[in-house]
């Protein structure tokens, strides 16, 4: 059974386990977030956590939120978790009011194809921020 939980990453502890969990799913493949800005969820296996998710406020779209990391542990994947951590981030931005949330991937099929079973759109947004080949997703939120 899996429970997913917002966690404060302010705590030290939990930073901790947000760092050791982004270590463990992209190893040296993509800068380490700053854990202290944004909303954070982890992904509990019983009492084990498994995966993470975050989101913080767009700089790249007007009153909206950056889908910035999400991991999961490769022998917890292909449960549905990704997808679970993505609908809490959307619960987040609707909370706050938030038009839409946008992310990007590059070179990841799956996280591509969870964006779109969540109903997220590609885009080409008016200053885009990272590779040229990189995919830009929005879904609306209202």
């Amino acid at each position: 059974m899996y429970r997913i939980r917002t966690v404060d990453a302010d705590d030290d502890e939990t930073a901790e386990i947000l760092g050791d969990l982004h270590r463990l799913t992209f190893f040296n493949g993509a800068a380490m977030p700053q854990f202290g800005l944004g909303a954070w969820w982890l992904a509990y296996h019983d009492d084990d956590p498994v995966a993470f998710a975050g989101v913080v406020p767009s700089t790249h779209a007007r009153n909206s939120g950056y889908f910035c990391r999400v991991g999961v542990l490769q022998r917890h994947r292909g449960r549905g978790l990704q997808l679970r951590l993505m609908r809490a981030i959307e619960a987040q931005g609707r909370r706050l009011g938030w038009n839409s949330i946008v992310s990007d991937t590059t070179d990841n099929p799956t996280s591509a194809n969870n964006f779109i079973e969540a109903g997220y759109r590609l885009y080409e947004p008016e200053a885009p921020w990272a590779w040229s080949h990189t995919l830009y997703w929005r879904k609306r939120l209202r």
